[in-house]
């Protein structure tokens, strides 16, 4: 069973908005209930430090290519400048 960390009663504005004091994320999934049970659930939209699967799939590829040689001849690098890599 989860501790209550804060409780509080909170009144709808004229818009019918409610609002959460003090809360540590910006969305949340909302679940109304039959009895007029309110469940919040905190949501992040994107997942941290995930990477998709076809991103993996290319920076494998990537790294085949360049054990293998076959890589460009040149690529360019922040500031304008060109990086010549040998390979081909």
């Amino acid at each position: 069973m989860q501790t209550v960390i804060r409780e509080y009663d909170a009144k709808l504005d004229s818009k019918r908005r409610l609002t959460i004091r003090n809360t540590n994320f910006d969305y949340y999934h909302v679940q109304e209930m039959g009895d007029g049970t309110i469940i919040l659930e905190p949501r992040e939209l994107t997942a941290p430090f995930q990477i998709l699967v076809k991103t993996l799939a290319m920076m494998d590829q990537s790294v085949r290519s360049c054990r293998f040689k076959a890589v460009s001849v040149r690529w360019s690098v922040a500031g304008g400048r060109w990086l010549v890599v040998s390979g081909r």
